[in-house]
């Protein structure tokens, strides 16, 4: 039930990542971003899931109460956030928390946390880079052979929907290891069984509870035209995709803000809104340090 609940949390926080910019523009409507995020996310998380898994459940081998309380902790964590409309990071939340149950059982490992942590740095940086060349690339494009407005209408409309599923994929197979990959390392749940929970779970939060944080990634970072949006979203997928064939879990949180502001910085420097970046960033450095304080006094209040 903690997996189950962790996992509504990350649907609630992270689904914003996927259409956040395309609904805010308003060309796709809120209702179906999120059915059609569920659904291309569920297919992700069983199709390329299991590749994720083996980095979470063996940063700790954890005993069955104490992935419990990892992903409790981790729940309330993003709960927290996504309540108060913050992007977080599912991965940094979980990955926080088992490091705070290894050092209360003395078996964390920190030799495997330095590639976790690298791709945590790498994360927004390869947003920035991949949204700033495929903006001015396939810019130049379309500038070039598509010159009916009505043409590129349809192009951005069809565009934002094709690179939002593919995002939706995308998280789905990178991120449901951070709901279910403890209990594939204690030896409850085999990764295939976890993907499908995990999965679900997920999608349970994206189509009850991610309109807050949707509005957040789409309005507040800076204001995107159709073709930006479509930008943004594809190359916070592309992202996911390349470090999910790596097998670390990152955050889409991470990947859509540096998507965001690289599209920002190609449009308009002074566009971006480095008081909204900062809240973010603030999120971000909270969430581990939370999620593994608190999973440190709920396993030692339960053990």
């Amino acid at each position: 039930m903690s997996g189950i609940f962790l996992g509504w949390g990350l649907g609630g926080n992270d689904s914003a990542n996927i259409f956040g910019t395309g609904v805010a523009t308003g060309i796709v409507k809120y209702r179906t971003a999120i059915v059609l995020t569920a659904v291309f996310l569920v297919i992700g998380a069983l199709l390329e899931g299991p590749k994720c898994m083996a980095t979470v459940g063996e940063l700790s081998r954890l005993i069955p109460i104490a992935a419990f309380g990892c992903t409790l902790a981790a729940g309330i964590t993003m709960g927290v956030l996504t309540y108060l409309a913050i992007p977080a990071s599912t991965s940094q939340a979980i990955i926080g928390a088992v490091m705070g149950a290894s050092i209360l059982s003395g078996s964390a490992d920190f030799s495997k946390l330095y590639k976790i942590v690298s791709c945590w740095v790498l994360t927004p940086i390869g947003g920035i880079v991949i949204a700033f060349f495929l903006h001015r690339v396939l810019g130049y494009l379309l500038e070039k052979w598509v010159r009916s407005i009505r043409y590129r209408n349809l192009f951005f409309s069809a565009g934002i929907i094709a690179a939002g599923c593919y995002g939706a994929y995308s998280l789905g197979s990178n991120n449901v290891a951070n709901v279910t990959g403890v209990y594939v390392g204690s030896g409850l749940l085999s990764a295939p069984m976890a993907s499908l929970i995990g999965g679900l779970s997920i999608a349970g939060g994206v189509l009850t509870y991610s309109r807050k944080v949707m509005m957040t990634v789409g309005r507040r970072i800076v204001p995107l035209d159709p073709f930006s949006a479509f930008i943004a979203v594809l190359s916070e997928a592309v992202t996911l995709h390349i470090f999910t064939q790596i097998g670390v879990p990152v955050s889409s949180s991470q990947a859509i803000v540096g998507a965001v502001v690289g599209v920002g910085l190609v449009r308009d420097f002074r566009a971006v809104s480095f008081r909204m970046l900062a809240e973010i960033a603030i999120g971000w450095l909270s969430t581990p340090i939370s999620a593994g304080l608190l999973a440190y006094l709920i396993i030692r209040a339960i053990t």
